[in-house]
């Protein structure tokens, strides 16, 4: 469902933070004409790190991707991430959809 990377070094903008969007029974969802946002927040915290634009890649495919940028990986820490995906007709969704959060750990650099 989703090919967000487990683990990214501190200070990377990259690889871009991929998902596919499914239902609860496993079926892709068209997200054809909404918008992304993106959402990523330190374990156990409540301020958002990142609460961002992103961007539909193929929305028949339910492919969606978040870009991260200049100061999105400056502190290392284990996160937990979300994509809120608004429909053309105003609905929302939030994807994982379901009680597993996406985890993102940001491991220090050494240098």
């Amino acid at each position: 469902m989703i090919r967000l990377p487990s683990y990214i070094k501190q200070g990377d903008t990259a690889p871009y933070l991929d998902a596919i969007c499914k239902d609860k029974n496993g079926t892709i969802v068209d997200v054809t004409g909404a918008s992304v946002q993106f959402h990523m927040r330190l374990k156990g915290g409540d301020t958002l790190k990142i609460d961002a634009a992103g961007t539909v890649v193929d929305g028949s495919a339910g492919h969606i991707r978040y870009a991260l940028q200049s100061g999105d990986t400056d502190t290392a820490g284990t996160y937990h991430c979300e994509y809120e995906v608004t429909y053309s007709d105003g609905r929302i969704e939030t994807f994982p959809n379901d009680d597993k959060p996406l985890v993102l750990i940001i491991s220090p650099q050494i240098g």
